[in-house]
């Protein structure tokens, strides 16, 4: 078998990430391992939203440090002509009187402590940011001027690109089929283009994490769950890209929106999904009851959108943990595993961070955050990473 230091499963964001980095932190011999092409699976769904704001503590320093790697994209990976396709329009999220008043407030603060460019808005001045919105009902409104939205696929395909400059062998249209075990280490893998050996295996293989689990027969509890997304169009209410991204704590479905295109609004719901089985990842059918549905909530807060056409839509799948936060680092019981996986909707934009720690333990160094907290064992030790919002896309 050829073998490698560190194999890689996965060339979604989160898995090119893990390999530019190994190459960043001076590996020499990477295979990074794609069943189709890069980005081609989950990562092309993301609604691509880059924010620092969350209920969960570490998940606020692994966006922050994230962020200050989208600011400066070009010179992070050495490419010139790298761009994640970066447009800071800021992040806005508000909350009326009612459950999620105190979490938000709780929230906002925690990330003062932790060194982010949080503002406290009124109605007024949240309407001169996002005109087209009302704003009428809104106790508490937190503004992140340092935030935006990016493209996940140009960033995985430049993670994947200055990985194969630091020397990563990238194949893409391999799968693999299992691990090679020797005991209860893993020593390779077998795929659909032959065995590879290896000292380090790093699984980032996102809703199929199942398939990990039934190959070293240990309990990875992730499960995919689908998420509609919706581009809807008004004429009378362009939503452009000076607009900040939004996030409706007082909508039935927590609804985030941003621009998209410059004048169409992208929406979807923040909360628990359709549970789907794996043979069921493919694009799924968005019902019109469903469009009828988020289109009423969006109108509440953006009545021009009443009249509001649906341009497009699509469906992503997220990996979904039992508390909505990944599972980061080493497997127990599993000498030369590690795992990155339980995304529920956060991936791309922790991607830069999450692949470097990921890189670092698989290279046995110091991680520049802990990863205890997403620890595997955390379910069974009843040391859930639980947000403040209830079980969503806001942890």
């Amino acid at each position: 078998m050829e073998k490698f230091d560190v194999i890689v499963i996965g060339a979604g964001v989160i898995g090119a990430s893990v390999a530019f980095h190994l190459s960043k932190l001076g590996a020499k011999n990477v295979l990074l391992l794609e069943r189709e092409t890069i980005g081609s699976g989950t990562t092309s769904q993301s609604s691509g939203i880059l924010r620092t704001h969350y209920s969960v503590r570490e998940n606020v320093e692994l966006a922050r440090r994230s962020w200050d790697v989208f600011t400066n994209f070009e010179e992070y990976v050495g490419d010139a002509e790298a761009s994640c396709g970066l447009v800071k329009c800021g992040y806005l999220i508000s909350a009326s009187e009612g459950e999620k008043l105190e979490p938000l407030r709780a929230s906002l603060k925690q990330q003062e402590e932790q060194g982010v460019r949080v503002e406290y808005l009124d109605r007024g001045q949240a309407s001169q940011l996002l005109p087209i919105a009302s704003f009428n009902d809104a106790a508490l409104i937190g503004y992140e001027p340092d935030a935006g939205f990016a493209d996940a696929y140009m960033v995985a395909a430049a993670f994947a690109k200055g990985a194969r400059r630091g020397g990563v062998k990238v194949r893409e249209g391999v799968t693999v089929n299992k691990l090679v075990l020797e005991g209860s280490r893993v020593v390779g893998v077998s795929t659909s283009a032959g065995d590879f050996a290896c000292d380090t295996l790093v699984s980032t293989q996102n809703i199929w994490t199942a398939d990990l689990a039934k190959w070293v027969g240990q309990t990875m509890p992730v499960v995919p769950e689908r998420h509609a997304v919706l581009a809807l169009d008004c004429a009378d209410a362009p939503y452009t890209f000076a607009m900040p991204v939004f996030k409706d704590l007082s909508s039935p479905g927590m609804l985030y929106c941003r621009s998209y295109g410059g004048k169409q609004m992208l929406v979807s719901e923040g909360v628990v999904g359709d549970k789907v089985n794996l043979s069921e990842t493919e694009q799924g059918d968005v019902p019109l009851d469903y469009v009828a549905e988020i289109g009423a909530q969006v109108a509440e807060r953006f009545p021009a959108y009443d009249a509001a056409g649906l341009a497009s839509s699509w469906t992503g799948v997220y990996d979904v943990t039992p508390d909505w936060n990944p599972v980061l680092g080493r497997v127990p019981g599993v000498e030369g595993l590690v795992v990155g996986f339980g995304f529920s909707g956060h991936g791309f934009k922790l991607s830069p961070m999450v692949g470097r720690v990921l890189a670092q333990t698989a290279l046995g160094m110091a991680t520049d955050v802990p990863l205890a907290p997403y620890a595997i064992d955390r379910f069974a030790k009843g040391e859930l990473l639980l947000g403040k919002y209830g079980s969503g896309a806001v942890s």
